[in-house]
């Protein structure tokens, strides 16, 4: 009985957190964004901020898809999509705690992969490596390449 009280506040909380977000100011929007986020939208909106926003916290409070529906997905929208060429899953994976390292700009930068799979950079989260190599550069770069992983021609 406790365990569902305790789920029901939960759901409330997070519904009204959901059915207030497009009332929220840009700016506060903005930093629910960084949050969860590690690059902004090129041409963001407020309906696409908060759909994002909304999703994520569902996702932190009540978990995400399951690796089985989430094949299942992309399954489906590989075989209904006009897109043919899918981009190639991540081929380095890195153990957590892995520290990379790259001199550029007359520093040292050091990457460390976390437990989730997540790169730590000066203590912001990226998705993946090539985020990290654009934050360091301010230039489009491609991770594995820019940390020494892969050679010009794409050899590990």
């Amino acid at each position: 009985m406790l365990n569902d009280l305790k789920t029901n506040d939960l759901q409330a909380s997070i519904a009204a957190q959901v059915a207030g977000l497009p009332h929220l100011p840009m700016q506060e929007l903005w930093v629910l964004w960084d949050r969860y986020f590690s690059r902004r939208p090129e041409r963001p909106n407020r309906d696409f901020l908060a759909a994002r926003i909304a999703y994520k916290l569902q996702e932190q409070a009540f978990g995400g898809l399951a690796a089985e529906t989430r094949r299942r997905l992309e399954a489906i929208g590989a075989k209904h999509s006009k897109i043919k060429v899918r981009a190639k899953p991540r081929e380095i994976s890195f153990a957590p705690g892995t520290v990379l390292l790259r001199e550029w700009g007359e520093r040292e930068h050091r990457v460390a992969v976390t437990a989730e799979g997540l790169f730590d950079y000066e203590g912001r989260s990226f998705k993946s490596l090539t985020a990290v190599a654009r934050h360091i550069t301010g230039t489009q770069w491609n991770g594995p390449l820019f940390f020494g992983l892969r050679g010009a021609r794409g050899a590990a």
